[in-house]
């Protein structure tokens, strides 16, 4: 939330029933209004890449279960898919579209690795273009069909997708393999019958040649396209808006902001929509100052009766902790995403009356946790010890009384000992609470025995 040119985070953590959500790099998002009662708006998270720098195939469907004063606490379940499964990307989109009563995600464009055979040394991170094949999943039954439109030619990524009912509009994007940013604009219609559903492309006039731009909704019928790339080091500064009537597409430009000499000159930005027109922007800091790694950010009104308001700077900024020779390097994308509306957090749980001091016992509901009496594990020295850790370190659920978690550092397991725990359905005790609860324990590395010869 952000109020007095200052942005406020509200706690948040997952529920004890989630699934592993690992911090993926350019998934693609979307929200999706499911039948039941208390998972009114889901969101759906597909692809990207890992921290090991892998790609992703797997939906993961996060919603709300609970929001209070003091936190909001997320089911975060994975998705299995059977029939077409799209393979394994990056820099794709996701939208749900709705007819007759029903919903249907749609997935299309990205990017992915060369196939394995040609994965060599020097090419181990090569990436083209995924065919430009259009999937339709049920999120409902798990199943997913791919669809060849003979309209879509070229594989994109990084472009903008409006979906609005049955219909998705697809606009710019950047081709790899030609290294272009066509001004492309395609509607696709997808009509859910009885039957097998029907898909259609139309490849419409007046696209726009952009990518990596955010896309921010100011009324019904109309949005605002912000940011982006037009060539690979150039930035694009302007504005446009599209609008919607009769099933009409109409795209034209809007008076460009008053960006700041901080964005003018700063060779990438990246940021994502807040809702009710807004923008987030944010921009790496000048290099010469002591803090190297320093963002800032800004906000910025797309409703046509504040489009000329200058960018809000934000007071406080956020440093990045990584390293960043371990990092991965920034690519034609977008860094972050918000999916919930600027106005989701107003009511009864205002920002306002957040105390920090109400806060609950960080020991027991917080990810930074004294595990046990010898744990040692500190958040200003704490650095990856597993090949899957990036921010935070592992951490593995201990079944005694109601259960607690333990770092798996602290408890001396093995990596592979890890993996297996994370995928099984055995239950685990830490070191303190085993003797009380015979089950699974951490395995003593013990020497192979030396058998005598025959």
């Amino acid at each position: 939330d952000v109020k007095n040119n200052h942005l406020k985070l509200k706690p948040a953590v997952f529920s004890k029933d989630s699934c592993y959500l690992p911090p993926l790099r350019y998934p693609a998002t979307c929200t999706f209004k499911g039948g039941l009662e208390s998972e009114k708006q889901q969101y759906i998270i597909h692809g990207g890449k890992t921290p090991n720098n892998e790609l992703s195939d797997k939906i993961y469907v996060m919603s709300v279960v609970c929001k209070n004063n003091k936190k909001v606490t997320f089911r975060c379940t994975e998705k299995d898919l059977v029939g077409d499964v799209p393979e394994a990307r990056y820099g794709h989109s996701i939208d749900v579209v709705y007819s007759r009563g029903k919903s249907m995600g749609v997935v299309f464009g990205g990017r992915s690795y060369i196939p394995s055979a040609q994965r060599i040394t020097e090419k181990w991170n090569s990436v083209a273009d995924c065919l430009p094949h259009v999937f339709l999943v049920d999120f409902e039954f798990g199943c997913s069909t791919s669809y060849i439109l003979p309209e879509l030619q070229d594989g994109l990524s990084f472009h903008v997708s409006i979906a609005r009912n049955d219909t998705i509009y697809i606009l710019g994007g950047h081709s790899l393999a030609n290294n272009v940013r066509p001004a492309n604009l395609y509607r696709i219609r997808v009509d859910l019958p009885l039957g097998s559903p029907a898909v259609n492309c139309t490849v419409l006039p007046r696209g726009i040649s952009v990518s990596s731009a955010i896309l921010t909704q100011t009324n019904n019928d109309e949005f605002v396209i912000v940011g982006g790339y037009q060539l690979e080091n150039q930035k694009r500064m302007v504005c446009n808006i599209i609008s919607f009537e009769d099933n009409k597409i109409e795209i034209r430009e809007m008076e460009t902001p008053d960006w700041t000499p901080d964005i003018k000159h700063s060779k990438i930005w990246f940021g994502s929509n807040m809702g009710n027109g807004s923008i987030f922007l944010g921009i790496p800091g000048d290099n010469k100052q002591a803090l190297s790694e320093t963002y800032y950010f800004y906000m910025l009104k797309c409703a046509e009766d504040d489009a000329n308001e200058d960018p809000q700077t934000f007071t406080n900024s956020q440093t990045s902790t990584e390293d960043p020779g371990d990092s991965t390097p920034f690519e034609d994308s977008e860094e972050f995403c918000f999916s919930a509306e600027a106005n989701s957090f107003d009511g009864d749980d205002e920002f306002d009356t957040y105390n920090e001091d109400d806060e609950e016992d960080e020991s027991v509901t917080g990810y930074w946790i004294t595990c046990c009496s010898t744990c040692d594990v500190d958040i200003n020295t704490w650095v990856p010890f597993y090949s899957t850790e990036l921010n935070k370190p592992a951490m593995i659920y201990c079944s005694h009384g109601d259960g607690h978690w333990v770092h798996a550092q602290c408890m001396d397991l093995a990596e592979r000992t890890l993996i297996q725990l994370s995928e099984g359905s055995n239950k685990y005790y830490c070191n303190e609470h085993v003797e009380i609860a015979r089950a699974l324990q951490t395995p003593k590395r013990a020497l192979p025995l030396k058998k005598p010869p025959l």
